[in-house]
């Protein structure tokens, strides 16, 4: 807090919100959010954009004379839009899946993007000082932002500048090691995971990890602690839930991958989505007061800057009046879209109780899943934040008081279904950018940023990128179609997360939805909610968070343990930092090598994203076939490529 303050007081009179970054995160924002939504359609392939983006930005503004480390903040802000709100592919294709739609509505498909991506910032705004100034939550992506726009700020003076170059020879290593990899595991000459399935008891399960550099970066960057958290849900889902819901499936002719991987997406998840869905209550409740007083804070900043005080750019969020005043303001073109949705169909003679319950649940409800998102983004980072399960928590809450309203009546189940995906969705877009906008913000206390100006960067970015996905999400249905649609062929896009939103839906309004998994998994939060109380009561060391621990349950094994190996690996790093003569220089220069890890993948991602789309889908980098010899050298160049780049990163320390 004490570094930010001071970076913003020698920096105050830096530009930040420019013309040409404002062009210049567009552009880049227009062209990652096409990227995205096509290979999250076409190959179940996104990647994050806010550290690609930071890296980009300096390079062109290198070009530009009086750029700066706010300046290419801004850029970054503005095109981390393209990353989240990219995820409404999760809800709006459920539409057409179900045969409610026959295609994207340019009107209807670009305002629900913008007015849940504006509500996710204004949401958000209050969450500022909680969330960011105020806790101690890790932020990865933020803190890898800010330090990448750290090493490539030529306004630093001195030891700073010294510091820097060296920062950057360690973000440059990391960078080429985790782009390597990135680049055998796309030719598949080494595998991107190690997975192996095996009974256990009368049961099965499995278990493996991914090879993704970047997520051990992930894991150095958030800590011991919600790694180990992460762990418990691990333990918890793969050697306890899976045995049991497998026992009796398994015979001499089943293939035990199918068995497992089946269940696990059918029943754990669900358990999982439950454990999520208690803890993040818990959350909501343990950060409720946090955020009141950052609400009173922020009114108490808008009247001393009405009066002429001072206030320090670093505490200048948009005034909470105008945040208050645009929430409700939103209500009515929210109303006018669903108006427009409902308008000339069987459920017209509902409408007005229709739309009163889903203006009403997206105003309500769209605090919490911003609180929770934000929560989430700050434990593990935006990227592998498990955003589809706030997504199946909406549209639970959603079909529950859409039923509720409906009962007794004649109206159809699929269009209320429909209506009830359309609702999610905006209350989604809520949840995306939430998800993002505060470790932009946490980037920016970093370097000293003024919040308003990134809060306007990010709805600016929201608008580019509500812009150019409705058009990719119609070129893709034409193209190709999703599978589960009427006449969809066998190229048709599988869609799995907007499948899994709209089966949730239909469960609801035809009964079939199995409530005792989700009853399970609640059950199993409050177990842990309890135990981390008691942890935290009577010891200083320990903590379970509920809210990690079911991040481990919901997500693949392969993504939950490698983030537990890198925070391991990070721990040992920072403790042979602090016995070093600089040991504050040692710690960041880890926290740099972390960053190198994330940025080397990333930008491999973007690249990537280029070549499959310019193919048409199919990737020409695969020249090898893979199999279980790219399985043993993965693995082998994996450990080789970690081991040497963290013992080059402490060379290079003491060498200084």
């Amino acid at each position: 807090m004490a570094n930010a303050s001071s970076a913003a007081g020698s920096k105050a009179s830096l530009p930040e919100l420019t013309l040409r970054g404002i062009i210049i995160g567009g552009l880049i924002t227009l062209i990652f959010t096409a990227a995205n939504v096509y290979l999250g359609l076409k190959v179940g392939l996104t990647f994050a954009t806010s550290i690609p983006a930071a890296v980009i930005s300096m390079a062109v503004l290198r070009r530009f004379k009086g750029h700066n480390i706010k300046e290419n903040n801004i850029v970054q802000t503005i095109a981390s839009a393209a990353g989240t709100l990219s995820a409404i592919i999760f809800v709006l294709p459920g539409l057409v899946m179900v045969g409610y739609w026959q295609g994207f509505g340019f009107v209807q498909t670009a305002g629900v993007c913008i007015i849940g991506g504006v509500l996710g910032v204004m949401y958000s705004i209050p969450l500022r000082r909680a969330l960011v100034t105020g806790s101690d939550l890790p932020y990865p992506e933020g803190v890898a932002a800010a330090e990448v726009l750290k090493v490539g700020d030529e306004n630093a003076s001195g030891t700073s500048q010294e510091e820097n170059a060296k920062g950057l020879r360690v973000i440059v290593a990391g960078g080429i090691t985790s782009a390597v990899m990135a680049l055998l595991t796309a030719m598949k000459a080494a595998a991107s995971e190690v997975t192996a399935y095996f009974k256990l008891g009368a049961g099965a399960t499995t278990l493996g990890t991914s090879l993704s550099t970047a997520l051990i970066g992930v894991g150095h960057l958030v800590g011991l602690p919600v790694g180990i958290a992460m762990l418990v849900g691990v333990v918890i889902s793969y050697f306890i839930l899976l045995p049991i819901f497998t026992t009796g499936d398994i015979t001499g002719t089943t293939a035990l991958a199918d068995v497992v991987d089946t269940t696990f997406s059918d029943d754990i998840r669900f358990i999982g989505v439950g454990t999520m869905a208690i803890a993040a209550i818990w959350t909501l409740l343990k950060i409720a007061a946090p955020i009141a007083v950052g609400i009173r804070q922020s009114l108490a900043s808008s009247r001393a800057r009405k009066s002429g005080s001072a206030v320090d750019v670093t505490e200048r969020d948009i005034p909470f009046p105008y945040v208050a005043t645009t929430i409700v303001a939103f209500m009515v073109p929210i109303a006018l879209l669903l108006w427009d949705f409902v308008r000339g169909t069987d459920i017209h003679d509902h409408m007005a109780v229709l739309i009163t319950v889903s203006v009403l649940f997206t105003l309500l409800v769209g605090l919490i899943i911003a609180s929770v998102c934000g929560y989430m983004a700050g434990l593990i980072g935006a990227s592998n934040s498990p955003i589809s399960s706030i997504g199946i928590i909406a549209v639970l809450a959603a079909s529950l008081l859409i039923a509720a309203v409906t009962r007794g009546t004649t109206a159809d189940p699929l269009s209320l279904v429909a209506y009830t995906l359309f609702t999610a969705a905006i209350v989604f877009g809520i949840a995306t950018i939430s998800n993002d906008n505060l470790q932009d913000l946490k980037t920016g206390q970093l370097v000293g940023a003024t919040p308003w100006k990134q809060q306007v960067a990010l709805i600016i970015g929201v608008v580019f990128g509500s812009l150019v996905i409705p058009p990719i999400l119609q070129v893709m249905l034409n193209g190709f179609g999703f599978q589960g649609m009427e006449g969809a062929g066998e190229d048709a896009l599988a869609a799995p997360q907007a499948a899994l939103m709209s089966s949730v839906a239909s469960g609801i309004f035809d009964s079939s939805l199995d409530w005792n998994l989700i009853f399970i998994g609640m059950a199993i939060g409050a177990v842990l909610i309890i135990v981390d109380e008691l942890l935290r009561k009577f010891t200083d060391k320990y903590s379970l968070s509920p809210l990690a621990a079911g991040m481990g349950m919901y997500l693949p094994a392969a993504l939950t343990i490698v983030i537990p190996i890198g925070a391991i690996l990070g721990t040992f790093y920072d403790k042979w930092a602090a016995k070093q003569s600089h040991p504050e220089f040692a710690k960041r220069m880890g926290t740099l090598l972390a960053t190198g890890l994330i940025v080397g993948e990333s930008l491999f991602g973007v690249v990537n994203a280029g070549i499959i789309a310019a193919a048409g889908g199919e990737s020409p980098l695969e020249i090898f076939e893979g199999g279980a010899s790219a399985t043993v050298v993965g693995v082998i160049l994996f450990i080789i490529a970690l081991t040497f780049i963290y013992r080059w990163t402490k060379r290079t320390v003491k060498s200084s």
